[in-house]
């Protein structure tokens, strides 16, 4: 009955949360409730499509009738941040601002950092080779609120940035950890810019993964998870590490923790695969890797895409198009099946228990998020995508290398 009524609680939550506020929707889980969207379509199915101003990596966000993108273009050196209808397509407001050119991988962009709003604010982080910092924007006409100066972000081997922030209370986070600095998280008013703590962190190998915020036991929690402590719980009011798992990680970590049920999962990889996945409980403090690691996996797991926790199972979508289903409490393999042709660097979504997810030529592939495999089918976009669809109001947001796409329920 327990199990029941907490199955009927979240259900109700993302049922009623319409809005998709930030990188992977509500609590960056990527799941959504909506119903209707079609698993295969066609160019004729859109709604609408239009052109962007630049190129980037980041996902739309979308607040109420208010689609939210950011983008970059001349190798960086212009940054652009805009608004658009979610009904219509019709651009509301657009912002442009100048940057510097900056060395990355062949794989990331100069707008990889998916932007964050509380329904007031828009919330952007950007970085380079010469600074990394936080702007906040008005939702209605994009206005700039504030611009905080936070410290360059730079890595020995000239990745480029990419962590999104979150938010928490009146606070706006961001992890900005990098391995030729000294790095930090910070928090900073989101009325006025001002940062409220910094926490100096040094590692070997830049984190790109973006954190999320979990509530268990009565307390909430930021998951980073990164190369020298493992998954890693901070207290988001002051910065106070609570809990870490040191000598778990030995590579850089880019997918984004996953919450279920009192655990989080996360993971570290390289060279376009995941080495190591980690199960930890939640409740321990300090250094736990001795008594709270509840399973670890190293092999067949995602470098870049962050898996998705539904039901008692995890969907795990490879880069390489194999998806492996696995029991969220024990580790144990359900299946393992080739689904996607080509390599993967979007995130899945959820969608009304079905999970879609694009390889990098634009071709979306859905299958049911359910112990028993099952695949729906098989769309082609028509260009090339890195990003994360955003789900809300009845509607897909897609955002490919050149054009924003809306695929409507029916």
């Amino acid at each position: 009955m327990e199990k029941y009524l907490s199955l009927l609680i979240i259900t109700t939550v993302f049922a009623s949360a319409e809005n998709w506020p930030q990188l992977r929707g509500p609590d960056g889980a990527g799941i959504s409730m909506e119903k209707g969207l079609p698993v295969k379509w066609t160019a004729k199915d859109y709604a609408w499509q239009i052109k962007l101003p630049g190129i980037g990596h980041s996902s739309p966000i979308v607040w109420e009738d208010n689609v939210i993108m950011a983008s970059a273009a001349k190798k960086g050196a212009q940054r652009f941040i805009e608004c658009y209808s979610a009904a219509t397509g019709k651009p509301v407001w657009s912002k442009t601002l100048g940057g510097e050119t900056h060395p990355k991988h062949a794989l990331n962009s100069y707008a990889s950092a998916t932007p964050v709003t509380d329904g007031k604010r828009v919330f952007v982080s950007w970085g380079d080779n010469d600074e990394f910092f936080m702007m906040a924007h008005d939702l209605k006409n994009g206005k700039e609120l504030w611009r905080t100066q936070l410290g360059v972000s730079l890595s020995d081997d000239g990745h480029g940035t990419a962590v999104s922030p979150v938010l928490f209370e009146d606070l706006v986070i961001i992890l900005n950890e990098h391995d030729t600095s000294l790095g930090y998280i910070a928090a900073l008013d989101q009325a006025t810019g001002k940062v409220r703590w910094k926490l100096d962190r040094k590692i070997n190998k830049m984190t790109y993964s973006t954190p999320i915020l979990v509530e268990y036991g009565g307390q909430t929690q930021l998951i980073n998870a990164c190369l020298n402590d493992g998954l890693m719980g901070l207290d988001p009011r002051s910065g106070k590490i609570l809990w870490t798992t040191p000598n778990t990680y030995t590579l850089r970590t880019v997918a984004m923790p996953v919450y279920w049920n009192g655990h989080v999962f996360g993971s570290c990889g390289g060279g376009g695969k995941g080495k190591l996945m980690t199960a930890v409980k939640l409740g321990g403090q300090g250094k736990v890797t001795e008594t709270h690691v509840a399973w670890e996996r190293s092999r067949s797991l995602p470098y870049v895409p962050t898996p998705i926790a539904y039901g008692d199972h995890l969907y795990l979508w490879l880069d390489n198009g194999i998806v492996v289903c696995v029991d969220a409490k024990t580790g144990a393999e359900q299946w393992n099946e080739r689904v996607g042709r080509g390599d993967f660097s979007s995130s899945p979504v959820c969608i009304n228990g079905k999970i879609y997810c694009s390889s990098r030529t634009g071709e979306f592939t859905v299958i049911d998020a359910n112990p028993i495999f099952k695949m729906h089918g098989r769309s082609q976009l028509g260009e090339s995508i890195h990003s994360t669809p955003a789900v809300s109001n009845g509607r897909m947001f897609i955002r490919g290398f050149e054009h924003l796409y809306c695929l409507e329920a029916k």
